[in-house]
């Protein structure tokens, strides 16, 4: 207590030798309040204006729209689907093939054809572009139609294609429901005048909603719509999906049930001197994915070459898978009854080789006789079929080492599916959560691997990428590509109001001129071949008025600026 006073006036003769400031704020409190808000300005508050200024907020709102919309969609084409079968099947479900077995013949062979009439005559008179759409439709939306899809279009479409698979059209139902997915974002964007990233994020919302719903797999579904429909991954467009994919699985389990699409044994790998075989697995389904887009292609052309009435198509059609399946209901519809009996070891293997053989046909002949539907759902049933038949031999040569053949038919339905579509990471994520098998992962990954590397060596793309190209559409060779071919002259020329003299001396100079409607690809080549550093655009259905004109070096910027904007969409 006596020293008090003396400590006391020492600390007050320190503090009237120190700076101001240092007795102010002895622990700089001053420089970190500072530091702070040099943060919050220079860093925080440009983020929160770009994250506001492109409208996050509101497309994570809408992601979620989207994903309950998506599933609500899905949930009703399964139930138009049963109501279509239920007349002539006598169900709903998803058992066809078991319920076929107990009708008589005649009406197996009828059935699909009758089908094939109502399909044949709404294709005539009622669809848009007298087709069905999918998958290939989303990824051209994307790429260069400003993801946007006439809801007309998709909704007429998504009808055709369950009835096709209501009346036992082989295909499958998830391309069908991802195109529909796709339509109600594109609806939901049109609504709220989107800018084009935003767009885009939530075109690929309205996919993994629709893939999530589908298979009851959330996470493949959020890789599906990157891998692709944006191949690309950013994590500005990750957050939404994510949101969509969640709600879209949380409905589907809500109405569906919370359960994989096929309940399997607890099939383990035996040993690891399996490995080999796993690798001639993934070659074997190569083989049978190349054959399988052969066939595809060669049906398609043959019913291209046949000169009939559109809405014949699908009654023929119908008649010839009709007549498949009075011997053998297994190929009838999606065919997940029969994909399930492969993966529980029931089906012998004579009966797997004939499906393998007998479900490519009848999917061709779906597809070629212009019915509605999807590629996935068969090619998961190809690679059961497949691994099933591989697993029995490799079972039988090698009982002591080799795993039961179920475990090979999982493995041989990622291995064909993935090779098929060209997603592998996608696809090898939905047969773990189709079949909650997470045991065979370095299996799978081994088989997929070499059975989509050997597929892309021959054929050199996906499925998916060989529909857009029979369209002349080549997206696989890079951004610069699409983005060459989609940006249109009329978005980067200057209206001829501004100076119809100078666009009148272009013209007249050497009669090379542009239309609004052409590329900034064939505007490039007309300045390189010409030399001209400005080119008119006249009207595109009268070539005698003026439009306007375009600068080689507006161009070349608008070129550049689509690029970048690209980029930073991937990188974002």
């Amino acid at each position: 207590m006596v020293d008090a006073p003396n400590l006391g006036k020492e600390d007050g003769q320190k503090a009237a030798t120190q700076p101001a400031d240092a007795r102010e704020n002895p622990y700089g409190i001053t420089r970190a309040v500072e530091w702070i808000l040099h943060l919050i300005r220079d860093r925080m508050l440009p983020n929160l204006r770009e994250f506001f200024g492109s409208r996050q907020p509101v497309v994570w709102i809408i992601a979620l729209v989207v994903g309950v919309g998506a599933a609500y969609f899905a949930i009703l084409f399964r139930k138009i689907i049963g109501f279509v079968q239920l007349p002539w099947l006598g169900t709903t479900s998803e058992n066809v093939y078991t319920a076929a077995t107990q009708m008589p013949w005649w009406v197996i062979l009828i059935a699909p054809a009758l089908g094939g009439l109502v399909v044949g005559l709404l294709l005539q008179h009622v669809v848009p572009g007298r087709r069905t759409l999918g998958v290939a439709d989303v990824i051209e939306a994307r790429a260069l139609l400003g993801c946007r899809i006439p809801a007309r279009v998709g909704l007429w479409s998504a009808l055709v294609s369950a009835i096709s698979l209501g009346a036992g059209a082989s295909a499958g139902r998830e391309g069908p429901v991802v195109h529909l997915g796709a339509t109600l974002a594109a609806i939901m964007q049109d609504a709220f005048k989107l800018p084009h990233a935003a767009r885009r994020t939530l075109l690929a919302c309205g996919v993994a909603a629709a893939v999530s719903a589908s298979f009851n797999a959330p996470i493949a579904g959020v890789l599906f719509a990157h891998e692709v429909i944006l191949a690309h991954y950013a994590l500005r467009a990750f957050v939404p999906i994510v949101i969509s994919s969640v709600a879209a699985t949380v409905i589907a389990r809500i109405h569906l049930g919370h359960f994989p699409a096929f309940f399997i044994p607890d099939y383990q790998i035996t040993s690891f001197w399996e490995f080999p075989a796993f690798a001639l697995l993934g070659l074997t389904c190569a083989g049978v994915a190349i054959a399988f887009e052969f066939a595809i292609v060669a049906g398609d052309r043959i019913a291209r070459s046949v000169d009939v009435p559109l809405w014949t198509r699908p009654v023929v059609g119908g008649l010839m898978i009709g007549a498949i399946a009075i011997s053998f209901p297994q190929i009838l519809g999606v065919g997940y009854d029969a994909t399930d009996a492969a993966l529980k070891q029931q089906l012998p293997l004579y009966l797997l080789l004939v499906l393998l053989v007998l479900k490519t046909i009848a999917t061709s002949i779906t597809l070629a006789s212009r019915f509605g539907g999807g590629v996935f759902s068969p090619s998961l049933y190809l690679g059961a079929m497949c691994g099933g038949a591989f697993g029995v031999i490799a079972t039988g040569a090698f009982p002591d080492t080799a795993s039961s053949h179920g475990l090979y038919a999982i493995v041989g339905m990622g291995a064909v599916a993935a090779a098929v579509l060209g997603a592998p990471i996608s696809t090898t994520l939905i047969v773990f959560e189709l079949t909650g098998g997470y045991e065979m992962t370095i299996a799978l990954l081994l088989a997929v691997s070499i059975s989509t590397g050997l597929t892309q060596a021959i054929h050199g793309q996906g499925f998916f990428q060989y529909q857009l190209a029979a369209r002349g559409i080549f997206l696989k060779e890079g951004p610069h590509k699409h983005i060459s071919r989609s940006l249109k002259v009329s978005q980067f020329m200057i209206p001829v109001e501004k100076s119809v003299t100078d666009a009148m001396a272009g013209l007249e100079e050497d009669g090379t001129w542009l239309t609004p409607d052409d590329t900034v690809e064939a505007a490039l080549r007309a300045f390189d071949r010409t030399g001209n550093q400005r080119l008119p655009v006249v009207q595109s259905g009268d070539t005698s008025k003026l439009a306007g004109w375009v600068e080689h070096l507006d161009t070349v910027n608008a070129y550049n600026k689509a690029l970048i904007e690209a980029s930073e969409e991937e990188h974002k």
